[in-house]
């Protein structure tokens, strides 16, 4: 895993060299193991890599044979062998036995096209020297972030934020449409930032610019299909399908020239992932790392020693479980994070996502993880709610909708996170059409709270998260439940879950792979009927009838429980000073133009337990950290 950045038709190449460089040594976590740049008057481009593969060679920039065609990549490209041999076949010449380097030659074959030919993470610039073209290039499912932005004919771009500021002419006026997903979704959708003219290069994308003619064009290379469906495929089929797909993908993963093991949380997912590992590695003992809480609600120990003792059963290898329970996390940890980030992001297992990865680091450099499943296998609690709801559209609700919380959606006193809280955001969804419903579910800043928390976006309230959704909510699922499973895999997974992950796990120079999405294993998911998904309450389901050899009865049945931290309580308890003082004094929200008043009587409410808002004080919070990295303050309207 590495950190790439560049600038593209520089005013001034030598300090565009100077810049590169300091944005690069900005992103020195993700790539402590050595550096590199090229420029020349049309690009400057910088690497920081974290070795992998080849650990002696495989120094970036990387160049074909005459030097025409330059590439700098972060991630891995699982399929480079094949790849390899085919183009030595093709007369190319290798210079390293780095995954990486068949990028410059496989562009020199097939052009922009190349990228159709990756198997793997990425995100990578390919700059063509004779023909003054730049590539910018991302997986296709998000694992890896490339940010960029325009200045003039000048394009500038970084794996993270932290690249980015150390351009001088970084446009910080701040995204207002951006906020206010925020503060609904709790991270900001793609393509836009919390910036208004920096933009994400989206998933399944591929960026070109012509330096000759200064067009800028934007391309989807790739996309899920859900129209297909293997209506005739027995569902006995389908499981051996899945499980063989399901066991390449972890092959295909395994490739490392340093340590490598497994997280291993006591849920279903990453114990199918550590059992296919392990089978695999044996007889070499497969590491695989847990953190346990102190708080009950919270703590999966057990689960994860059931799971472990069932993987070492089913892979004929004793697993080499690391157990370590975190340390109260600080509010001083939280700083460190809205840093890696880049720009505000609320979901708050971040923080035991960072202290899993800083775990793991200390004796490995390569992790497999079980993230997208749920996207992709309708894992999620809130795929059966909207099942049971769309059966329940005759029942005439309002008057129970009005019981349970005001139009504006105040929680009338229940934990969010608790059942009755669950209960109340359901009740909630009777008489919402769609896509409205699925962020009814989703939304935790609700549009009559948002006017008066907002006031100076009040005028363009509650349509902001419907609209960057619309695109995909009118995509290619017909049935209204799979939509939302679709419509996560385009926006709740690059956005949230493998934001997540990159932040946490590059912020200690992590690397982690994800075998759930693999691109066959996700084709197939989308391919199968619903209902070898979901049915009834049970979610998972083609996923547990695979591996029901592996998977132990508790693990098997227990209900899902998210990798969380108890953010209500610790509003109330620990962090209840510092909270208060970033939140009512500090003055950084106002930046924004939110109404602290309205703040403080949320928080009001929530400290004498009238209502959780710790979803929405949370954000807040995160918010009001970021502004300390300079955005331009909102002029009020």
């Amino acid at each position: 895993m590495c950190a790439i950045a560049g600038i593209i038709n520089p005013r001034d190449a030598v300090a565009a060299e100077s810049i590169v460089r300091a944005m690069t040594a900005a992103m020195a976590h993700r790539g402590p193991d050595g550096s590199g740049c090229f420029a020349s008057s049309d690009a400057v481009l910088g690497h920081r890599r974290l070795a992998v593969i080849d650990p002696s060679g495989g120094v970036q920039p990387l160049f074909s044979e005459d030097r025409s065609v330059v590439a700098v990549v972060n991630g891995e490209i699982y399929n480079f062998r094949e790849l390899r041999a085919e183009l030595e076949r093709l007369g190319h010449r290798m210079a390293s036995r780095c995954d990486s380097e068949v990028l410059v030659h496989l562009y020199e074959e097939y052009g922009s096209d190349c990228v159709r030919r990756l198997e793997g993470m990425f995100a990578a610039a390919v700059f063509d020297c004779r023909r003054r073209k730049l590539l910018l290039l991302r997986d296709r499912f998000g694992k890896k972030p490339l940010l960029y932005f325009m200045r003039g004919e000048t394009l500038v771009f970084a794996s993270e934020f932290c690249g980015l500021e150390c351009h001088p002419d970084l446009p910080r006026e701040p995204d207002l449409a951006a906020i206010g997903d925020f503060l609904s979704l709790q991270y900001i959708p793609g393509p836009d930032t919390v910036y208004r003219k920096v933009r994400k290069l989206m998933p399944a994308h591929l960026l070109e610019y012509r330096l000759d003619t200064g067009a800028v064009s934007i391309r989807r290379y790739w996309e899920l299909d859900y129209r297909k469906k293997e209506w005739n495929l027995r569902f006995a089929d389908a499981v051996h399908e899945l499980r063989r797909l399901l066991e390449n993908a972890v092959a295909a993963r395994l490739e490392s020239d340093v340590p490598l093991g497994v997280f291993l949380s006591g849920g279903i997912d990453s114990t199918i992932v550590a059992g296919l590992t392990a089978r695999k590695l044996s007889p070499r003992r497969c590491a695989a790392f847990t953190i346990g809480f102190d708080h009950a609600a919270y703590d999966e120990r057990q689960f994860a020693a059931a799971a472990a003792v069932a993987v070492g059963r089913f892979a004929s290898a004793e697993l080499d479980h690391r157990i370590e329970v975190a340390a109260p996390c600080g509010f001083e940890l939280l700083k460190k994070l809205v840093y890696h980030t880049g720009e505000p992001y609320a979901d708050a297992s971040l923080l035991p996502t960072y202290q899993l990865c800083s775990f793991a680091r200390r004796s490995i450099t390569v992790a497999l993880s079980g993230d997208g499943a749920d996207e992709i296998f309708c894992g999620y609690e809130r795929y059966s709610a909207m099942r049971l709801i769309h059966r329940l559209d005759w029942f005439p609700a309002g008057w129970l909708r009005k019981l349970c919380g005001g139009s504006d959606g105040r929680p009338a006193g229940a934990g969010e996170r608790s059942t009755a809280g669950r209960l109340l955001r359901f009740v909630r969804l009777f008489g919402v059409g769609e896509p409205e419903r699925y962020f009814s579910l989703l939304d935790r800043c609700p549009v009559g709270v948002k006017s008066a928390l907002w006031p100076v976006y009040s005028g363009r309230m509650g349509t902001a998260a419907q609209q960057f959704a619309a695109p995909q909510w009118f995509g290619a699922a017909t049935d209204p439940v799979e939509r939302c499973s679709e419509l996560d895999v385009h926006t709740y997974l690059p956005g949230d879950i493998l934001t997540k992950i990159d932040s946490a796990s590059m912020a200690v120079g992590l690397e982690v792979r994800s075998p759930f999405l693999d691109r066959e294993v996700v084709e197939f998911a989308a391919r199968l009927p619903l209902a070898y998904k979901l049915r009834g309450w049970s979610r998972k389901r083609i996923l547990r009838a695979a591996f029901a050899d592996l998977l132990p009865g508790e693990l098997l049945h227990r209900p899902k429980r998210g990798f969380g931290v108890p953010v209500a309580d610790w509003l109330r308890g620990a962090w209840r000073q510092p909270v208060e003082e970033e939140l009512l004094h500090s003055g950084r929200l106002t930046g924004f133009g939110i109404e602290i008043p309205e703040v403080e009587k949320l928080w009001r409410e929530h400290q004498r337990r009238e209502g959780d808002w710790s979803y929405l004080l949370w954000s807040l919070l995160n918010l009001s950290l970021f502004a300390e990295r300079g955005i331009a303050a909102i002029k009020a309207r």
